[in-house]
């Protein structure tokens, strides 16, 4: 099994993040010209679409590795069964005849309110992997290998995101690793325990400044570590389709 990962890999990310500002950009000026207004950039966190350069770029590292085309999906079709809920939508799935391969969340946040979307971001990747892997153990998926589920996080990188926040609680003490801990650092540490926990075979967390920079803050969460586990997971199991 040979897995192609192009050499211009680090070219297609500066694209894919190039494309999530950009769209960024012009969903926030057009909410601006509506008539209804949304609060703060909330315009450009309901508009979606940011995201899309990353999808297109996994598809097509998929497709690259002889995944046939009519087993990817990432525009219809993307809603799998769950256990305590009827189903959960994903932005990515490989189903292939009848089989599901694999499940991919993308996730983003900008500031400036870095703080009041931490929480629902973790407790919402949290609550997808119980609700598929809850699923997985009750024969919703069929009695098949466990697929890949992945979780693909970009950050915005600025003075806010990696200033110091302290934490509070009363009652006991927090875990050491989060004190003083700023939001980057924090979801490095969100989607290492992910893994530790084995509650999505892969993470990847990136960041990014408006300017288009980007970088991966550990080497465990980079893109090319993610790639390379999604392909190999996928192609491993099914070889059927493996050219």
């Amino acid at each position: 099994m040979n897995i192609v990962i192009p050499n211009n890999i680090e070219e297609k990310i500066h694209e894919a993040v190039s494309f999530f500002w950009a769209t960024r950009v012009g969903q926030i000026r057009k909410q601006s010209a509506s008539e209804i207004h949304d609060t703060g950039n909330r315009g450009a966190v309901t508009g979606g679409k940011q995201l899309d350069g990353f999808v297109g770029l996994t598809k097509t590292l998929l497709l690259q590795n002889g995944v046939p085309e009519r087993a990817i999906f990432t525009d219809a079709e993307l809603e799998l069964p769950g256990y305590f809920r009827p189903n959960k939508k994903w932005d990515l799935l490989v189903v292939d005849r009848g089989r599901l391969l694999a499940a991919i969340e993308f996730k983003s946040q900008v500031g400036p309110s870095f703080g009041n979307n931490f929480n629902n971001r973790t407790e919402e990747a949290m609550g997808s992997a119980l609700d598929l892997w809850t699923a997985y153990r009750e024969g919703v998926f069929g009695a098949y290998p466990a697929p890949f589920v992945g979780y693909f996080m970009v950050l915005e990188d600025s003075e806010k995101s990696r200033a110091p926040v302290s934490a509070r609680c009363t009652h006991f003490p927090i875990r050491p690793e989060f004190c003083g801990a700023s939001y980057r650092e924090r979801y490095a540490l969100f989607c290492e325990k992910l893994l530790l926990e084995r509650q999505y075979t892969a993470a990847c967390f990136l960041t990014t400044s408006a300017d288009g920079a980007f970088a991966c803050p550990r080497e465990a969460l980079s893109y090319e570590a993610f790639f390379a586990s999604m392909l190999g997971h996928i192609l491993g199991q099914g070889s059927t389709y493996v050219r």
